[in-house]
């Protein structure tokens, strides 16, 4: 019958048995059996079906097996859960003469997780013939003396096989003299014995030739020969003799080298060399035995040769054999049996296997992330363990029968703490504890769950108007705590309205770097602070973001020269004027009012006559733009004047518009001014900043004049000061010693976002932007021009020079007063 014949003989058997806990994985155990040189493929068994678990479940659960040793051997077919043999399997090889040959596994399951002890039992064929260590053996025999019944030790053979299959008896040719006895060692081992049936006579014989047959008791039975040569010696008729057939001996492990055990003791009757006994390990003692311990042949002691450790082997069983030096040689036997007793010299074993290599930050309480296994080749207290983890980690140990999980007890924050290098501590029960150490390093791996910040609360971009388009106004920055994809920002801009038109037309930003750069050029005198949101967002999933405002402040560029508002002008800027021939000098001959639709310095503006230069009968107030004769006329000068004023902004580089103004001398010249209607009418259409800026001075003019009644009454109630005195705040001729004082000023307060008008009391020599209001001496009708600032003392020599020029400021047709703001 062949292999398969004979492992077709064999069922495999199941035993399976399970234990649910409630933690969320299950122990078990699962016991096949198989035997030896099976061909790769044969089924051992169907794991999924005694695990109960469904053919469509198998991809779902992926079965698989753990083992450090014994998975080379066999797998799991992930189409229908068979446990099947991978390579061949030579029982022999894996567990050598031991009774039972048992491979521990694991069988794997995942969703939920399962976790089954697998033990296979490796059954053993009948593959290997008994072998003699010789092929002949010599014994010597002393003729007579050698009494029927003697007994002559023979050498066993050995078979690699186990149980049935081992050698099962022994026969011997057929001979009138020799019979074959065998007895049974306590270990099952089969002695074979020759047996002297009559005593031998030399001279009849001198060597008698023997076949000794081991034969084993497999299907079919295989056998091996010893040839036995008897030689018939002379006389020595006395064997040694042990005082006795078994010593017993207690030792523990470690001992040290050349530690004698025990010393035998045997006796032979004979004298001289007949008599002297010298002691030998017998054929059969395991080489395992005499590796370990050694015989001194002369004294009979045995001692420690190699390092005696119980966890290897625990029994040793020593065949002893005695002999003299008589011829023949005759021999005595013993047995001494070696029990080994443990110490607690082998510290804990620490494996741990990861279920996961990253541990998700958001993982939940309790879940496991890798197992644990303890070994402790110790027995009995010396092999109990207990096993501790390093402390102040967000894990802790869940134990069940000797199996260990390492589950989460706390949150996980990659970004506090990217990884974690735990501590486990092993130690057993034994006296000292012997303890163990291993280091797990876990990595945390990273969600989104950290939006991008910025690095400012807010920005602020600055461009002047009039920029091209894609010049840089700013760069935003953020930064997101995360890792990997779900750090990699994209900046955009949060769409809104300006004006009835999307901020995308205004600004374009980068969505790699946070640039932001104009879309189209600015202009200072429609829009002067933009306030646009950016928004960043990261990769991840989900996205997270965050926004921040950004403000660009267009800055002002004098790029508006100064309009004529008064007084009435042609297209081609030209205006007439008359006056009679009886002016005296100082007289005010008009008065010319700008704006400029530009801010700040670039707004200030002066008045310069450019023509004629070297003489003229005129003058022009470079901050008022007051027309004034410098002298009386004669009746034979030009009775037309040409005078060319420009009018300049201070802006780099300035602006400037030219004026015309014919000036007309007459006898008699009849005073009509326009009125303000007409003027409005008449005039060419302002632009809407122009009319707000009327409006705004005429508010200021009236808030002016409230103030200095309150100032005047304020100054009537007041005993320190007179009429005289209270007066100058009007400006009047009687006002010098205060108005060197100190003059009131009506100051605009833009601090914050609250605009207000607030009145101080400055000394003369304050500078200060200054709008000034000028009434022209039509009784019901006023005027407005804007001029650059002046300061006060300028002012007194104005107002001075024009009430000695007959143009009193305490004119009631003539009102002027000075606004600083």
């Amino acid at each position: 019958m062949d292999i398969r014949g004979f492992c077709q003989c064999w069922k495999w058997q199941v035993v399976c048995s399970f234990l649910l806990c409630s933690w969320g994985w299950v122990s078990g155990q699962l016991r096949y059996s198989i035997v030896e040189e099976s061909e790769p493929g044969t089924l051992v068994g169907n794991v999924a079906q005694d695990l109960g678990i469904k053919r469509a479940e198998l991809s779902q659960r992926r079965i698989h097996l753990r083992s450090e040793q014994s998975q080379q051997y066999f797998s799991v077919n992930q189409d229908n859960g068979g446990l099947v043999v991978k390579e061949r399997i030579d029982r022999e090889s894996l567990c050598g003469s031991s009774p039972r040959c048992l491979l521990q596994l694991e069988v794997v399951a995942e969703n939920p997780l399962e976790l089954i002890s697998l033990e296979i039992e490796i059954l053993d064929i009948n593959d290997n013939s008994p072998i003699f260590s010789s092929d002949d053996r010599i014994i010597k025999i002393t003729e007579i003396f050698a009494a029927p019944g003697t007994q002559f030790a023979l050498k066993i053979a050995k078979d690699l096989d186990v149980g049935v299959n081992g050698v099962s008896q022994y026969t011997l040719n057929t001979n009138p003299y020799f019979s074959l006895s065998v007895k049974t060692h306590k270990d099952g081992t089969l002695i074979p014995q020759l047996i002297l049936e009559k005593v031998l006579d030399r001279e009849e014989k001198q060597e008698h030739h023997l076949i000794l047959t081991a034969i084993d008791g497999g299907e079919p039975a295989r056998s091996g020969t010893c040839r036995i040569t008897v030689l018939v010696l002379d006389i020595n008729d006395n064997p040694p003799v042990f005082n006795q057939s078994v010593y017993k001996v207690s030792i523990r492990e470690n001992l040290p080298l050349k530690t004698v055990i025990l010393t035998l003791n045997a006796t032979d009757q004979d004298d001289g060399a007949n008599g002297e006994i010298e002691f030998f390990f017998d054929d059969h003692t395991f080489e395992s035995a005499k590796k370990v311990f050694a015989l001194n042949q002369p004294t009979g002691e045995i001692y420690v040769n190699d390092l005696v450790d119980f966890e290897e082997l625990h029994f040793y069983e020593l065949p002893i054999r005695a002999e003299d030096k008589g011829h023949p040689q005759l021999t005595g036997n013993c047995i001494v049996h070696v029990e080994v007793e443990d110490v607690n010299d082998n510290p804990p074993e620490i494996t741990f296997s990861t279920v996961t290599n990253n541990i998700p930050e958001n993982a939940l309480i309790g879940t496991v992330v890798g197992f644990i296994n303890v070994n402790d080749k110790d027995s009995g207290k010396n092999g109990e363990i207990k096993l501790n983890l390093s402390p102040n980690v967000p894990f802790r140990i869940r134990s069940h029968q000797n199996r260990y999980a390492l589950v989460t007890d706390g949150n996980l924050d990659r970004e506090e703490t990217p990884q974690y290098t735990i501590e486990l501590t092993a130690s057993d029960l034994g006296s000292p504890p012997l303890y163990s150490k291993t280091s797990v390093t876990l990595r945390v791996s990273d969600i989104n769950d950290n939006a991008p910040l910025f690095t400012q609360s807010t920005y602020n971009a600055f461009i002047k108007e009039n920029s091209d388009p894609g010049t840089l106004l700013c760069t935003v920055s953020a930064s997101d705590l995360d890792e990997g994809v779900n750090s990699d920002l994209v900046y955009s801009i949060v769409e809104s309205q300006i004006d009835g038109s999307s901020v995308s037309s205004f600004v374009y930003i980068h969505s790699n770097d946070g640039n932001i750069y104009a879309q189209r050029s600015f202009d200072y005198e429609q829009i002067q602070v933009l306030q646009i949101t950016i928004k960043v967002e990261d990769s991840g999933s989900p996205q997270l973001s965050s926004t921040v405002p950004v403000f660009l402040f267009i800055l002002d560029t004098n790029d508006n020269p100064p309009t004529l508002l008064y007084p009435e002008h042609s297209e081609d800027l030209i205006v007439q004027e008359r006056i009679t021939k009886s002016t005296s000098a100082g007289y005010l001959v008009t008065k010319l009012s700008a704006v400029d639709l530009d801010s700040g310095h670039n707004a200030w503006l002066l008045f310069t006559l450019i023509h004629p230069i070297n003489y003229s009968s005129f003058q022009v107030s470079k901050h008022t733009g007051e027309v004034r004769t410098v002298r009386g006329f004669q009746e034979a000068e030009n009775m037309e004047q040409q005078l060319v004023i420009s009018i300049s902004d201070q802006g780099s580089p300035p602006l400037s518009t030219t004026v015309t103004v014919l000036v007309s001398m007459a006898d008699e010249v009849i005073v009509e001014r326009p009125k303000s209607g007409d003027f409005l009418t008449n005039s060419k259409p302002p632009s809407d900043m122009t009319l707000y800026l009327i409006i705004s001075l005429v508010a200021i003019s009236l808030v002016s004049l409230v103030t200095f009644m309150i100032l005047l009454v304020k100054c009537l109630r007041k005993d320190s000061y007179d009429w005289s005195s209270s007066c100058c705040l009007l400006g009047g001729s009687q006002s010098k010693p205060y108005t060197d004082q100190y003059q009131p000023a009506l100051y605009l307060n833009t601090d914050g976002t609250l605009k207000y008008m607030e009145v101080r009391m400055v000394p003369p020599g304050s500078q200060g932007q200054s709008y000034q209001t000028h009434l022209p001496p039509a009784p019901e009708q006023q005027d407005f021009s804007i001029v650059q600032p002046v300061n006060y003392p300028q002012l007194k020599d104005i107002y001075q020079e024009a009430s000695s020029e007959g143009e009193s400021l305490n004119d009631p047709n003539n009102v002027s007063g000075d606004i600083i703001v």
